[in-house]
């Protein structure tokens, strides 16, 4: 059985990886302009137009008609791969998109469509992705695809540290007085991404030597049969941070493969120059 593999562009994954599946843009605002990610933007131009704005940008999930174009294009079955629904309405428009195609077009063609909630972005997104090419690699039915992958996702940790917290403050999407005292007396505050998809405090240290030292132990702490996972390390320029943090990491985890890439500009409108995201 033949699928595609549909995903918003809240993922990050290396050039050469992403090829193997249709991204559907994410809309930015930056002062006033729209420009779809992927497509208007590249991460390089991205980083200068959001370090230059005036205004923080806004960013909005592709719409169900979005997805239905998209959906529409292909004769093939399709999944659906969201960034968490906690952070966007990614996954709510996908859903609607599924239910009015299959309602209006899909009993015709008896095309099978379904929805995962990644419970994730960036990396991690990035990750599930893969996993969920890898089990249709396999050749197993989609039934067993869904139970595997969802149980995949449940299992992926993602924590991250920011240079910066202006822009997740001014999101709304960490609490302000938090961030505040944070920048001020220099602590770094390690996040995670919670079950249900959110972002939430994990840690707290002084100094970004101590959080780099500290997101090393949190692999150990929350990862298990290291040697079947691969390593997501997500930065924002910061190439040579992310590739010290790689080789630390091999000399500690057996990871049967570790992956850096470049956050792309949905994930970076949130965070800043420095930021480091893992996922596993």
């Amino acid at each position: 059985m033949k699928y595609k593999i549909l995903t918003d562009s809240g993922c990050d994954l290396p050039e050469k990886k992403i090829k193997a599946f249709d991204i559907i843009p994410m809309s930015l605002n930056v002062d006033g302009k729209f420009y779809k990610d992927t497509i208007d933007l590249k991460k390089q131009k991205f980083y200068s137009l959001l370090e230059n704005a005036r205004s923080f940008p806004g960013s909005a999930a592709p719409s169900p008609y979005d997805y239905i174009e998209k959906i529409s294009e292909s004769d093939k079955n399709i999944f659906i791969m969201t960034i968490s629904s906690a952070l966007s309405s990614s996954y709510n428009n996908a859903c609607l998109s599924r239910k009015q195609f299959i309602e209006r077009i899909s009993e015709k063609t008896g095309k099978f469509i379904h929805v995962f909630d990644s419970l994730n972005a960036s990396i991690g997104q990035g990750l599930i992705l893969l996993k969920l090419k890898e089990l249709i690699d396999s050749k197993l039915t989609r039934g067993e695809i869904i139970v595997s992958l969802n149980k995949y996702i449940q299992e992926t940790n993602s924590f991250f540290v920011l240079e910066k917290m202006d822009n997740l403050i001014n999101s709304g999407r960490i609490n302000k007085v938090l961030g505040k005292i944070a920048s001020t007396l220099n602590i770094k505050l390690i996040l995670k991404k919670t079950e249900h998809g959110e972002i939430a405090l994990y840690d707290k240290v002084r100094g970004a030597k101590k959080a780099f030292n500290r997101l090393l132990d949190i692999i150990g702490q929350n990862g298990r049969n290291l040697e079947d996972k691969i390593l997501g390390i997500a930065h924002y320029n910061c190439l040579e941070k992310a590739e010290y943090f790689k080789e630390k990491a091999k000399e500690i985890y057996p990871f049967k493969d570790i992956i850096i890439t470049n956050m792309g500009p949905t994930i970076a409108t949130y965070a800043a120059e420095g930021a480091l995201l893992i996922s596993f």
